[in-house]
């Protein structure tokens, strides 16, 4: 957790249930644990759902009443922030289903991940997938939320919950002041489904030189990021 910046002061839980969270464990034995978070209440616990086990004893000498967890977090927004906290396992559930509750954080530290900040917009784009000898020419059409000169968020919708974008090359598709598509290279870097509403996480290569003008045409001040 070294590195992150701390904020002191206790804040208010961000995340919002059904997210996933990183709970490391080091004592007796060094495990890591990607669970749920089911919900909170202020100031008093954290749930998370329970990992699921091919035995019961399975983590049963780690997640133990009093055991430390460092438990880590991803933020999506503007800035994108990693965050962090150290809790204690407070109790576990078996009724009606088994849940895992730890302490609610006292402080939250966070680490700002993208070089520059991103600007909140809504602009109809699409992003589209070349066709090579794996893969059909497709294109998806969504909207771009947030953008900087390092890349973009981008949403749509699917009929499906389990619809998510694989790490690739792609080309993000938008229109000029005038009409004209233009096409900028760029890669996905993490998708993720919110019942049936897909945000992706788009960085943009290094050769996109028309991006500045772009930006500028679409009234987007980047002078500040």
């Amino acid at each position: 957790m070294s590195g992150l910046n701390i904020n002191s002061k206790p804040q208010i839980f961000e995340l919002q249930p059904g997210k996933t969270m990183d709970l490391q464990i080091n004592h007796p034995v060094p495990v890591r644990l990607k669970l749920a978070l089911v919900g909170y209440e202020f100031g008093k616990y954290v749930l998370l759902k329970y990992p699921k086990v091919s035995n019961t004893s399975q983590y049963k000498d780690v997640l133990v009443e009093g055991n430390v967890v460092i438990v880590r977090y991803l933020l999506e927004g503007n800035k994108g922030e990693c965050c962090a906290f150290k809790s204690v396992v407070k109790n576990i559930s078996t009724y009606p289903e088994k849940l895992l509750f730890i302490d609610y954080p006292k402080s939250i530290e966070n680490r700002q991940l993208r070089v520059q900040p991103r600007t909140s917009i809504h602009i109809p784009a699409a992003i589209m997938i070349e066709e090579d000898d794996h893969n059909k020419e497709m294109k998806i059409l969504g909207a771009i939320s947030d953008i900087s000169l390092k890349g973009c968020g981008f949403l749509f919708k699917s009929t499906s919950l389990t619809t998510n974008v694989n790490q690739r090359n792609i080309f993000v598709c938008l229109q000029d002041q005038k009409g004209a598509e233009i096409k900028i290279s760029a890669r996905v870097r993490n998708s993720r489904n919110d019942q049936g509403v897909v945000s992706v996480g788009i960085q943009f290569l290094e050769d996109n030189s028309l991006l500045p003008q772009l930006l500028e045409q679409l009234f987007i001040n980047m002078d500040n990021s």
